[in-house]
């Protein structure tokens, strides 16, 4: 697939390809955090948020190194100065006359809130459009989860209805808010308007 595998950064934020060598840190970040994500993320046995062993993660390496081969998917890990504090993915990716993909993602607690996640979309955002050459990003995050809606509405992505019991989440199927950008929607490049935005929001003290 054109453009990956890539790393990319914007200040302090990273994102970079899946390693084996992750396996370790991403089993403490999963543990340490599972209460913080059990409510937001699909169940899936791959994954699972409780697993001693190392084995959830190989196998998930697996996978999404076999997709993005493919052309079906572009797992990052999200950096923020140099430590890994959680994913973010491109996944579903329909070719054709879609040119569609949707995106997910989750971060560590510890950094919730600094613009760590927003500022990672936003790259991946421009890398999708305007280097692998989609066309259309999804977002589909449960109306109860205020923290990543804040994410994709900061970012300005079009909130486009509700999706019915769209994905099994925390023992049940439940419905999620349909977010979504197309390339003509950021044609100065979604990176640069969240930065300026940022900046006007917080402006340097002097």
């Amino acid at each position: 697939m054109r453009g990956w595998p890539v790393t990319l950064t914007e200040g302090s934020v990273g994102l970079r390809p899946l390693r084996h060598r992750d396996a370790a840190t991403w089993r403490e970040l999963r543990v340490r955090n599972a209460d913080w994500l059990r409510p937001w993320e699909p169940t899936n046995p791959e994954t699972p948020l409780f697993r001693s062993g190392l084995g959830p993660y190989v196998s998930m390496v697996h996978t999404m190194r076999r997709e993005a081969r493919q052309g079906l998917a572009l797992p990052w890990v999200v950096t923020n100065e140099d430590h890994f504090v959680g994913q973010l993915t491109i996944g579903a990716i329909v070719w054709g006359s879609a040119r569609s993909a949707q995106i997910g993602y989750w971060v560590d607690k510890q950094v919730a809130g600094r613009g760590v996640i927003p500022t990672a979309v936003a790259l991946a955002v421009d890398h999708c459009f305007f280097t692998v050459g989609l066309h259309r990003l999804e977002a589909n995050i449960r109306p109860e989860n205020a923290a990543s809606r804040r994410v994709v509405e900061k970012l300005g992505f079009r909130e486009e209805g509700i999706r019915r019991r769209h994905l099994h989440i925390d023992g049940a199927w439940r419905d999620h808010i349909c977010y979504a950008l197309t390339v003509e929607d950021v044609p100065g490049g979604l990176r640069a308007r969240w930065l300026a935005e940022r900046k006007q929001a917080f402006p340097r003290r002097t």
